[in-house]
């Protein structure tokens, strides 16, 4: 994922104001964890060449989930933002089975690094941002 300069806006939201956007959005009347806009493809792409658009994650759905996983909100919210990222970069999980596994290997390799690199963080006696 080669793109140094790219920018992102990441929104944290509750689960009525998620169920908003992917009502309006997505047509789907219910709330859910991640929402990708991404903005390199579409009639705005033109705008900046920088901007990879926006992710929208919902705090509640995340501190439910990462409950439920065992692995607490803060790791939850890391895969979260992953998830939300490859979206910006067109992985796609929804609509066939072999890009939805391309894109859970990507999101692994890439929270494998994010871990690699906060725990070299940690180690070195720097508090990490948030702990994996």
């Amino acid at each position: 994922m080669d793109c140094p300069d790219g920018e992102l806006s990441i929104l944290f939201v509750d689960d009525p104001q998620i169920e908003i956007l992917n009502t309006k959005y997505l047509n789907r009347r219910k709330p859910t964890n991640v929402i990708a806009f991404p903005m390199q493809k579409g009639k705005f792409s033109h705008i900046s060449p920088t901007l990879l658009g926006d992710v929208a994650i919902s705090i509640d759905t995340a501190v439910k989930e990462g409950k439920k996983a065992g692995i607490g909100m803060e790791k939850r919210l890391t895969e979260l933002l992953v998830h939300g990222v490859l979206h910006l970069f067109g992985y796609d999980h929804e609509n066939n089975k072999q890009e939805a596994e391309k894109m859970e290997r990507k999101s692994e390799a890439l929270l494998k690094q994010f871990e690699s690199t906060a725990v070299q963080h940690h180690s070195s006696g720097k508090k990490p941002i948030m702990d994996p």
